[in-house]
């Protein structure tokens, strides 16, 4: 059944009024029955992105089960954390990939590196911690940004 848009402004005003709730609450979806017109506003975000007025429907033929939420599925980032190659962080911190701010990274992806080589630092506690290459190889990726804060056993990055 296509949306249909409220034609008055008292319409308008409920929406306005309960999408204000949305934000003033915790909720995310609220739905209101007014009559044979039906309002429903949810939020994603904390912004109003969904509002929807429409007349409820006046007789079923036969009970349906309730509609489920549509979910959108967001793509997520590949697990590398149980990749052969996988360094995982040691601390719970800030990664920085230079060793300054107006220096070149430490490492990019495909550069060459000997056990022992620099890749990152973790700032803890005011104390920059370099993060090392356990193994001579290739930096396959760099999992974290510039100024990132990282969880202890977070992947960093990862070497064949």
């Amino acid at each position: 059944m296509p949306d249909k848009k409220p034609t008055n402004t008292s319409d308008t005003a409920l929406i306005r009024e309960l999408a204000d709730i949305l934000n003033q609450t915790e909720l995310s979806e609220i739905e209101m029955k007014r009559g044979d017109l039906k309002i429903r506003v949810s939020k994603h975000n904390g912004q109003v992105v969904n509002t929807i007025a429409a007349p409820a429907p006046v007789a079923m033929a036969a009970p349906t089960a309730a509609a489920a939420p549509i979910a959108t599925e967001v793509p997520s980032a590949p697990d590398h954390s149980n990749h052969p190659g996988a360094v995982k962080s040691p601390m719970v911190g800030t990664a920085y990939v230079r060793p300054s701010p107006d220096a070149s990274t430490f490492v990019s992806d495909g550069d060459s590196v000997k056990e022992g080589d620099t890749i990152l630092l973790i700032e803890a506690m005011k104390t920059f911690n370099p993060i090392t290459a356990p193994k001579s190889g290739t930096i396959k990726a760099v999992m974290v940004n510039d100024a990132q804060p990282v969880e202890f056993g977070e992947v960093l990055f990862i070497i064949e």
